[in-house]
């Protein structure tokens, strides 16, 4: 075997890097990871952590109006602080880094605060044009916010500056219409900002089945979210005050003070030295088989950058995947059928395998239930918002096909219900199951 300065050298700390690291390391592999900005990734740094919290945050504006018909005497304007929540929210962040670095550091990995490219099927150079050898190289660099082509882009801002604003926009312009726009605009409306979402088509998170789609747009609307479909970007002008006026097909333009891309995510694959390794890309993705090997066969990538699903529990599971496979003796694929993923918008929204429209095409017989109701909190809060939890069974065999839900809490209550979708239950089984009552999840096993 050949004399190489690591066993195993992973360009990237995120969460599917940090993952793979730690646990090749702990099969016994001498590991070096790289990473140019911070240990733990989109999802730790600049992603669904910070996201969540500033979510949580957002909340309470509702909490606090609700609270009055519960009898607290709650005034009825509270001062809210924007950077109170910003600064406690990025000290969480510098905790959570500070732990995965720590937690690799305990298992004996190497980590290199450098940018690290490809210089062939077993070599890397670090920013100091150091060279570094490895039996295997995994990358593991993620994806990053895309930005749409128009005059005048440089004045917007992406996610990834969205945690540090010195102050909350009153007016905001959001560009697209998936998970990403559709939290931030929950964010951004509860905590005062007035918020249009701007999408090039009349779709909002596509992939998500329809009803539950439609229920969100209902009750965005309903708060007071302005929508502008059909419409692309013909340019952004920024004015004398500082106000950007967006300029867009279909629609008149309107002035904001701050303009947000949440346009979709790309793969960091540029300037990596893949193109010079022989590494395949396909629209900017690394090519890779079921055990994350690309087609150069000492070259591997997990998470966003192979643009299978982006999630940070598939990069996570990619990563143990990839580690227990060439270091513990173990060969393991991920499964990617029935992922439950999440949206936590304005109520959130949750799903698990195939939708209606998915079920239909692929099953042909198909039997649906439903349940539409306002939580009880909502009742004595006075808010009119319902819930809609929907199950797709086949048609045939009862079985469980898909599970669709929007209103309070519902990513918490799908993780438990996924694993009954996962492990192919019926709708019999669910109506056997006695309802834990009174709550929102009893709607699950007494749908008709």
């Amino acid at each position: 075997m050949a004399d190489y300065d690591y066993d195993l050298f992973v360009i990237g700390a995120g969460s599917g890097g940090t993952r793979a690291s730690r646990v090749a390391a702990a099969h016994g592999a001498r590991v070096a990871v790289a990473e140019e900005y911070r240990v733990g990734g989109t999802c730790v740094i600049r992603g669904c952590v910070p996201k969540k919290l500033l979510i949580y945050g957002a909340h309470f504006a509702e909490d606090l109006k609700d609270a009055k018909r519960f009898g607290w005497q709650v005034p009825d304007q509270c001062d809210f602080d924007w950077k109170t929540l910003r600064d406690n929210v990025l000290e969480e962040v510098d905790r959570i880094n500070g732990a995965y670095t720590q937690t690799l550091e305990n298992h004996g990995v190497e980590i290199i605060h450098s940018r690290a490219v490809v210089t062939g099927p077993h070599s890397v150079r670090l920013a100091d044009g150091t060279e570094k050898t490895a039996e295997r190289i995994l990358i593991a660099v993620g994806a990053r916010p895309a930005v749409p082509e128009c005059p005048g882009a440089e004045h917007g801002i992406t996610s990834n500056e969205a945690f540090h604003l010195d102050a909350l926009p009153k007016r905001v312009l959001i560009a697209g219409a998936g998970y990403i726009a559709n939290e931030f605009a929950g964010i951004f409306h509860q905590l005062g900002s007035h918020v249009i979402i701007m999408n090039r088509t009349q779709d909002i998170l596509r992939g998500y089945d329809l009803s539950i789609r439609d229920r969100l747009l209902q009750i965005s609307m309903m708060k007071g979210l302005e929508f502008k479909f059909d419409a692309n970007f013909e340019g952004i002008d920024k004015q004398e005050d500082g106000c950007l006026t967006v300029r867009m097909s279909g629609h008149e333009p309107v002035t904001v003070d701050m303009v947000m891309f949440a346009t979709g995510r790309v793969p960091n694959t540029e300037e990596l030295g893949l193109e010079d390794a022989g590494v395949a890309l396909e629209k900017g993705a690394i090519v890779v088989d079921a055990h994350n090997r690309s087609n150069v066969e000492s070259i591997f990538a997990i998470g966003d950058v192979t643009n299978r699903i982006q999630l940070t529990p598939i990069a996570i599971r990619e990563g143990q995947a990839f580690a227990d496979t060439f270091y513990g003796n173990k060969p393991t694929t991920v499964d990617y059928t029935n992922i439950p993923s999440a949206v936590f918008s304005h109520p959130p929204l949750a799903g698990v395998g195939m939708t209606e429209s998915e079920a239909k095409q692929k099953l042909g017989s198909v039997s649906v239930y439903s349940s539409d109701f306002r939580p009880m909190k909502n009742v004595l809060a006075g808010r009119n918002e319902r819930a809609l939890y929907k199950m797709v069974c086949d048609g045939e065999t009862g079985r469980i096909v898909g599970l669709h839900m929007i209103g309070p809490d519902v990513p918490e209550i799908l993780q438990a219900a996924a694993i009954a979708v996962k492990a192919g239950l019926t709708k019999a089984q669910f109506d056997e199951t006695v309802a834990l009552h009174p709550t929102m999840a009893e709607e699950l096993v007494l749908m008709k």
